[in-house]
């Protein structure tokens, strides 16, 4: 286990741009994630990276416990839908990483730190989006597990999947794939701060998407740079996409360029309260305390879904599909007992 680290930066994802910033990194990625802790003031922290955002109630039962057992007792949402815990004592890392480890929250430690998916946390239960992205999500972290080559990815590289409402596509991430309308079933691939996007076939996203995180850590190769995200290459906007469209055509992935959507600003984080067949609300400066973690998960063990869904608005989304309007309206209230903001008329919701 690997403790003790650099102080790790930020996990807010970089604002979209139409320009490509180079950038030259002098020393190593310091990201923590669960098998490298970083040592802060109150303790040793861990980031368990949850792709999409999406625990089975058993996994979110399993953080809690080692939240209880290890650490101050809290879960601290990140600006990625991932979780931290703090106040870990010290020496622990071997039981952290063997607790999560049978939750089926390291499917494979070598790439623990780089399974950095952001997916909209709607998507399959407002029926606003054009598809349901969990189909990609699965295939996608599968991917990731499964390629040698992404172990080296930073553990600042992001990845985005939007159901075609334009929330995960507002997040600046290296690689977005959003849904597109029409029959065809369409996706736009985005890539860095390209102003425009490759139409693919969406059976191909979740390839697509890997591809392009590969052929970026061949060119970072390549040139010698010491670069973290695909924003910062040294390259032309147009030239980078030149590239990605040919990554794609080696391998059978046939790509149209066009103009990238222009509302890059999205819907934002879900609404608190009910939306479709799920439960939306919102952790008070990113915080859940044992209690509300607990309810929630309790919620979600009791539906079919039986699954979280955590935001990258530093929120949860409980899935709660056969429940009728006033069961649902009971759950929600259950919510906002424990002090998460269930209301968009919340005072934690003020700008």
């Amino acid at each position: 286990m690997m403790v003790g680290m650099l102080a790790a930066m930020s996990t807010a994802p970089l604002p979209p741009s139409s320009q490509a910033t180079a950038v030259a990194r002098d020393r190593g990625d310091a990201c923590p994630g669960t098998l490298r802790l970083h040592e802060a003031d109150d303790g040793a922290l861990a980031r368990v990276r949850v792709p999409g955002g999406v625990l089975t109630a058993a996994q979110a039962g399993a953080l809690l416990d080692a939240a209880r057992r290890l650490g101050d007792g809290a879960l601290h949402l990140t600006s990625r839908g991932n979780v931290q815990l703090r106040g870990l004592r010290g020496g622990c890392g071997t039981e952290l990483a063997a607790a999560l480890d049978t939750a089926g929250l390291l499917p494979s430690p070598e790439h623990e730190r780089v399974r950095n998916v952001v997916a909209s946390p709607l998507s399959g239960l407002d029926g606003r989006g054009v598809r349901d992205v969990r189909p990609w999500l699965t295939a996608l972290d599968a991917a990731v597990c499964a390629s040698p080559a992404a172990r080296a990815l930073s553990g600042r590289f992001l990845f985005a999947l939007d159901d075609g409402r334009g929330d995960t596509a507002a997040l600046g991430a290296d690689v977005t794939v959003r849904a597109v309308a029409g029959a065809a079933g369409e996706a736009l691939l985005a890539v860095g701060g390209a102003d425009e996007a490759l139409r693919i076939a969406g059976d191909e996203a979740p390839r697509a998407a890997l591809l392009t995180a590969e052929a970026f850590l061949q060119w970072v190769r390549e040139s010698g740079a010491r670069v973290w995200r695909i924003a910062e290459l040294d390259l032309a906007p147009g030239e980078l996409l030149r590239r990605v469209r040919g990554t794609l055509a080696d391998h059978g992935i046939g790509s149209v360029p066009e103009p990238l959507p222009r509302d890059l600003s999205g819907p934002g984080a879900p609404v608190p309260g009910i939306s479709g067949s799920a439960l939306c609300v919102q952790a008070p400066l990113g915080l859940l305390t044992a209690g509300q973690w607990q309810e929630a998960t309790e919620i979600a063990a009791g539906t079919s879904a039986g699954e979280l869904r955590l935001t990258p608005w530093r929120g949860l989304v409980v899935p709660v599909p056969g429940l009728s309007a006033a069961e649902a309206a009971a759950a929600l209230a259950r919510l906002a007992r424990t002090g998460l903001a269930a209301d968009p008329a919340s005072p934690w919701l003020a700008s």
